[in-house]
């Protein structure tokens, strides 16, 4: 897939406040600081499309951003931010659970696994919430340029074989570098492959 236009449309603080005109759509979200907002820079090549920063937590609303005009990539905030208050968690919780349960334009769900670590519970939590409810998904690991390659495929290895505990069929996965570009078009190739599907 050729990104041609990649612009900003909107920021909601509850699905029910997303456009409304049907376009599919990819949600990322991952665990806080992550590397979301540079793997999106680097998907749509535009710097500084989704802004990064070094304090985890900062994406708070749900954003949505019109590629080619065809469909929406959505900038989710990210999950396992100890330091936001229970009060703040458990409004990020009801957000998502509504947006992922109840937004009909959600087309499929890409969830960023930081791949320089082993398997965290909190996102095999939540990609199993996905899996019960019936959610579309696919893995992407980040930060794979970041680490010795041995110890990025030995977490890989792991999260697969923890997955496989909970799955008979592991959903489709993708390594990636934000830094190199590395992945972006396995990434791009999925979404050009579902929204061929949809048409």
């Amino acid at each position: 897939m050729v990104i041609k236009s990649a612009e900003f449309c909107i920021s909601s603080p509850d699905y029910k406040k997303c456009p409304q005109d049907g376009r599919p759509e990819y949600a990322f979200i991952g665990r806080s600081n992550v590397g979301k907002s540079s793997l999106i820079n680097m998907l749509t090549g535009v710097k500084g499309l989704a802004k990064t920063s070094g304090r985890p937590g900062k994406t708070q609303l749900i954003n949505h951003f019109l590629i080619n005009k065809e469909w929406y990539l959505v900038d989710l905030p990210g999950y396992g931010y100890a330091k936001t208050s229970k009060t703040s968690r458990e409004k990020w919780g009801r957000m998502m659970r509504d947006y992922f349960l109840h937004r009909e334009a959600l087309t499929n769900v890409f969830v960023l696994i930081d791949s320089r670590i082993p398997p965290q519970r909190i996102d095999l939590e939540f990609i199993e919430f996905l899996g019960t409810n019936g959610v579309p998904l696919c893995i992407v690991y980040t930060k794979t340029d970041k680490e010795k390659q041995r110890e990025v495929m030995a977490n890989i290895k792991a999260m697969k074989a923890a997955l496989k505990e909970q799955w008979e069929e592991l959903p489709p996965m993708y390594l990636t570098s934000s830094l190199t570009g590395y992945g972006r078009d396995g990434v791009l190739d999925c979404i050009e492959s579902i929204n061929q599907t949809l048409q």
